[in-house]
C-alpha cells in the first residue's frame, strides 16, 4: 500500500494509493472506505450508499467502472445501490441523466464514484481512494460534471498521452485485477456495514 497526502484542489484532502498487486492490503482499503462513508453519513445525515460506476464497455481502459458494477450486481450486494454496469453503463453521453436519476431515487445516499483514470507511469495498476468529487473524462480532455462524495479510481495509463485511443491499448489483465481488488474491498465494506447494523 502507498499512502500519499493529496495535493490541494478545492481543499486539502488525503488520497490513498493501493497497489492492486498487493492483495494483502484489500482490508486496509476497505477500512478506509468504510470510515469515509461513515464520516459523511454522520456529518451530512445520509442514510445509504450508492456506487456510481462510470465508463464504457467499448474501451478496454475505460471498462473498469462497468466491470465493477457488473461484478457487484452479480454478487448481489444488499446494503448498497449500484448504478453503472456492462449492460447499462454510465458514460459521457448519459452522465447528467444518470446523476439526475441518482439524486431522485437515492437523495440521502453517500455517492461513491468509481472510474478509470490516468496517472504517473509508476502508478499504473494502482487504485486511489479519497474524499471529494471525481471529474470523469479529465484524462482524455473531456469536461464533464464533478460527481460523488468519495472517489475510487484505477490508474490504467500514464499522463503522457491524452489520446482517447490510448484507452484501447490498455491490458485487460490490469483492468480485471483492479476491478477484483476494488470489488473485494467493497464486499468487505458491506460486511462492516452489516456488523454495524447488528450492534
Amino acid at each position: 500500500m502507498r499512502t500519499k497526502w493529496g495535493r490541494p484542489r478545492a481543499a486539502e484532502r488525503e488520497i490513498y494509493y493501493f497497489d492492486s498487486r498487493q492483495a494483502q492490503h484489500i482490508e486496509e482499503c476497505a477500512h478506509r472506505l468504510h470510515c469515509m462513508i461513515g464520516e459523511i453519513m454522520v456529518e451530512q445525515n445520509r442514510e445509504g450508499v450508492v456506487f456510481l460506476c462510470i465508463g464504457t464497455d467499448r474501451s478496454t481502459g475505460d471498462s473498469l467502472g462497468p466491470l465493477i458494477g457488473y461484478k457487484l450486481k452479480g454478487q448481489g450486494v444488499r446494503r448498497m445501490e449500484i448504478v453503472g454496469t456492462l449492460e447499462r453503463p454510465v458514460h459521457a453521453m448519459n452522465l447528467e441523466q444518470s446523476m439526475d436519476m441518482v439524486r431522485f431515487k437515492f437523495p440521502n445516499h453517500v455517492i461513491v464514484a468509481v472510474d478509470a483514470s490516468v496517472g504517473s507511469a509508476e502508478h499504473v495498476g494502482c487504485i486511489t481512494l479519497g474524499r471529494g468529487a471525481l471529474r470523469p473524462g479529465l484524462g482524455v480532455c473531456k469536461e464533464l460534471q464533478a460527481v460523488g462524495d468519495i472517489f475510487i479510481t484505477g490508474i490504467v495509463g500514464g499522463y503522457g498521452s491524452y489520446d482517447p485511443l490510448m484507452l484501447q491499448s490498455v491490458r485487460l489483465s490490469i483492468v480485471m485485477r483492479m476491478a477484483d481488488y476494488i470489488c473485494e474491498s467493497i464486499f468487505l465494506v458491506e460486511q462492516f456495514l452489516e456488523c454495524a447494523a447488528v450492534v
